[in-house]
Protein backbone atom coordinates (compact mmCIF):
# COMPACT_ATOMS: atom_id res chain seq x y z
CA UNK A 1 0.00 0.00 0.00
CA UNK A 2 1.39 3.87 -0.36
CA UNK A 3 -0.01 7.01 0.72
CA UNK A 4 -1.67 9.26 -1.82
CA UNK A 5 0.04 12.84 -1.09
CA UNK A 6 -0.57 15.42 -0.02
CA UNK A 7 -2.31 14.77 3.59
CA UNK A 8 -4.69 17.66 4.18
CA UNK A 9 -6.70 19.14 6.72
CA UNK A 10 -8.34 22.87 7.73
CA UNK A 11 -4.63 24.06 8.88
CA UNK A 12 -2.22 21.86 7.67
CA UNK A 13 -0.82 20.25 4.74
CA UNK A 14 1.66 16.71 5.09
CA UNK A 15 3.91 15.91 2.57
CA UNK A 16 7.04 13.52 2.17
CA UNK A 17 10.33 15.67 2.62
CA UNK A 18 12.04 17.13 -0.28
CA UNK A 19 16.08 18.15 -0.08
CA UNK A 20 14.74 21.85 -0.16
CA UNK A 21 13.02 21.48 2.88
CA UNK A 22 16.73 21.63 4.29
CA UNK A 23 16.81 25.25 6.21
CA UNK A 24 13.29 25.23 7.42
CA UNK A 25 13.44 22.00 9.13
CA UNK A 26 17.00 23.31 10.79
CA UNK A 27 15.25 26.40 12.27
CA UNK A 28 13.01 23.22 14.03
CA UNK A 29 15.86 20.24 14.93
CA UNK A 30 18.05 23.28 15.44
CA UNK A 31 16.46 24.62 18.28
CA UNK A 32 17.15 23.15 21.74
CA UNK A 33 13.69 24.37 23.18
CA UNK A 34 12.20 22.26 20.65
CA UNK A 35 14.89 19.05 20.95
CA UNK A 36 14.99 18.96 24.61
CA UNK A 37 12.41 16.29 24.38
CA UNK A 38 13.36 14.39 21.09
CA UNK A 39 15.73 11.68 20.68
CA UNK A 40 19.02 12.31 22.84
CA UNK A 41 17.31 15.94 23.91
CA UNK A 42 20.29 18.25 21.69
CA UNK A 43 19.92 20.82 19.36
CA UNK A 44 21.09 19.08 15.87
CA UNK A 45 23.89 21.28 14.03
CA UNK A 46 23.09 22.22 10.39
CA UNK A 47 24.73 19.06 8.77
CA UNK A 48 22.44 16.88 11.48
CA UNK A 49 19.54 19.02 10.52
CA UNK A 50 20.45 17.65 6.41
CA UNK A 51 21.13 14.54 7.34
CA UNK A 52 17.55 13.92 9.22
CA UNK A 53 16.06 14.70 5.65
CA UNK A 54 18.17 12.59 3.82
CA UNK A 55 17.08 9.90 6.21
CA UNK A 56 13.79 10.80 6.21
CA UNK A 57 13.59 10.75 2.46
CA UNK A 58 15.36 7.49 2.04
CA UNK A 59 12.77 5.72 4.96
CA UNK A 60 9.79 7.00 2.66
CA UNK A 61 11.89 5.11 -0.26
CA UNK A 62 12.51 1.84 1.71
CA UNK A 63 9.25 1.47 3.51
CA UNK A 64 6.78 3.24 2.21
CA UNK A 65 6.81 5.85 5.48
CA UNK A 66 8.42 8.02 7.10
CA UNK A 67 8.32 10.91 9.20
CA UNK A 68 7.24 13.53 7.01
CA UNK A 69 6.45 17.27 6.36
CA UNK A 70 4.24 19.40 7.98
CA UNK A 71 3.35 22.79 6.08
CA UNK A 72 0.95 25.49 7.78
CA UNK A 73 -1.33 25.77 4.26
CA UNK A 74 -1.98 29.40 5.42
CA UNK A 75 1.65 30.55 5.08
CA UNK A 76 2.67 27.69 2.94
CA UNK A 77 6.13 27.56 5.95
CA UNK A 78 7.28 23.80 6.74
CA UNK A 79 6.36 24.19 10.98
CA UNK A 80 8.30 20.25 11.28
CA UNK A 81 7.29 16.93 11.10
CA UNK A 82 4.83 14.25 12.18
CA UNK A 83 4.91 10.42 10.63
CA UNK A 84 6.68 6.89 11.75
CA UNK A 85 9.79 5.33 12.34
CA UNK A 86 9.95 1.68 11.24
CA UNK A 87 10.88 -0.30 14.23
CA UNK A 88 11.31 -3.62 14.97
CA UNK A 89 7.76 -4.33 16.86
CA UNK A 90 6.27 -2.24 14.12
CA UNK A 91 5.85 1.47 13.12
CA UNK A 92 6.42 4.01 15.60
CA UNK A 93 4.24 7.74 15.67
CA UNK A 94 6.51 10.85 16.28
CA UNK A 95 6.36 14.40 15.88
CA UNK A 96 8.54 17.70 15.87
CA UNK A 97 6.65 20.91 15.65
CA UNK A 98 8.42 24.66 15.84
CA UNK A 99 7.91 26.58 18.77
CA UNK A 100 6.09 29.30 17.68
CA UNK A 101 3.21 27.03 16.60
CA UNK A 102 2.37 25.10 20.12
CA UNK A 103 -0.44 25.05 21.83
CA UNK A 104 -2.42 25.63 18.89
CA UNK A 105 -3.91 21.97 18.24
CA UNK A 106 -1.19 21.24 15.89
CA UNK A 107 0.38 18.16 16.93
CA UNK A 108 -2.77 16.72 17.15
CA UNK A 109 -4.13 18.19 13.58
CA UNK A 110 -1.31 16.50 12.03
CA UNK A 111 -1.03 13.09 13.98
CA UNK A 112 -5.09 12.92 12.83
CA UNK A 113 -4.19 13.00 9.41
CA UNK A 114 -0.51 10.40 9.74
CA UNK A 115 -2.63 8.39 12.32
CA UNK A 116 -5.60 7.83 9.49
CA UNK A 117 -2.98 7.55 6.83
CA UNK A 118 -1.27 4.44 8.68
CA UNK A 119 -4.47 2.62 9.00
CA UNK A 120 -6.60 3.43 5.84
CA UNK A 121 -3.96 3.72 3.11
CA UNK A 122 -1.44 1.77 5.12
CA UNK A 123 -3.24 -0.95 6.60
CA UNK A 124 -0.42 -0.73 9.73
CA UNK A 125 -1.85 -3.09 12.44
CA UNK A 126 -0.40 -1.08 15.43
CA UNK A 127 1.16 1.82 16.10
CA UNK A 128 3.62 2.52 19.03
CA UNK A 129 4.90 6.26 20.49
CA UNK A 130 7.53 6.87 23.42
CA UNK A 131 7.30 10.20 24.92
CA UNK A 132 9.87 11.64 27.35
CA UNK A 133 8.38 11.95 31.14
CA UNK A 134 9.15 15.56 31.32
CA UNK A 135 6.72 16.17 28.42
CA UNK A 136 2.94 15.98 29.52
CA UNK A 137 1.73 17.81 26.79
CA UNK A 138 2.94 15.13 24.02
CA UNK A 139 1.40 12.54 26.27
CA UNK A 140 -2.13 14.53 26.05
CA UNK A 141 -1.65 14.98 22.46
CA UNK A 142 -1.02 11.18 22.45
CA UNK A 143 -4.58 10.66 24.05
CA UNK A 144 -6.53 12.52 22.03
CA UNK A 145 -5.01 10.57 19.37
CA UNK A 146 -6.41 7.43 20.99
CA UNK A 147 -2.81 5.97 21.86
CA UNK A 148 -2.98 4.05 25.61
CA UNK A 149 -0.41 3.85 28.10
CA UNK A 150 1.48 0.44 28.26
CA UNK A 151 4.48 1.24 30.02
CA UNK A 152 8.07 2.24 30.01
CA UNK A 153 10.96 1.48 28.18
CA UNK A 154 14.65 2.40 27.82
CA UNK A 155 15.33 4.29 24.76
CA UNK A 156 18.26 7.43 23.84
CA UNK A 157 19.90 6.47 27.07
CA UNK A 158 16.81 7.46 28.90
CA UNK A 159 13.60 6.17 30.06
CA UNK A 160 9.91 6.75 27.94
CA UNK A 161 6.30 6.42 28.74
CA UNK A 162 5.53 3.92 25.91
CA UNK A 163 2.26 4.18 24.28
CA UNK A 164 0.02 1.73 21.70
CA UNK A 165 -2.96 2.40 19.59
CA UNK A 166 -4.03 -0.58 17.36
CA UNK A 167 -6.35 -0.39 14.31
CA UNK A 168 -8.48 -2.27 16.25
CA UNK A 169 -9.12 0.20 18.44
CA UNK A 170 -8.94 3.19 16.21
CA UNK A 171 -12.00 1.65 13.93
CA UNK A 172 -13.98 0.67 16.52
CA UNK A 173 -17.99 1.42 16.95
CA UNK A 174 -17.69 2.18 20.53
CA UNK A 175 -14.84 4.89 20.79
CA UNK A 176 -17.15 6.88 18.36
CA UNK A 177 -15.15 6.59 14.96
CA UNK A 178 -11.95 6.98 14.50
CA UNK A 179 -9.49 9.89 16.16
CA UNK A 180 -9.42 11.20 12.54
CA UNK A 181 -13.03 11.69 11.89
CA UNK A 182 -14.59 12.87 15.72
Amino acid sequence: MTVHFPLLSARLQVRPFRTDDVPAVHAVYGDPEVMRHVARGNAASAEESAKMVHDHIEHQRANGYACWAVVERSTGHLIGDAGFEARAEGAEFGYTLARRTWGRGLATEAGKLCIDAAFRQLQLPRLSAIVDPSNPASARVLGKLGFQFTGTRLEYGRTHHEYLLTDDAYFSPSASGPPGVR
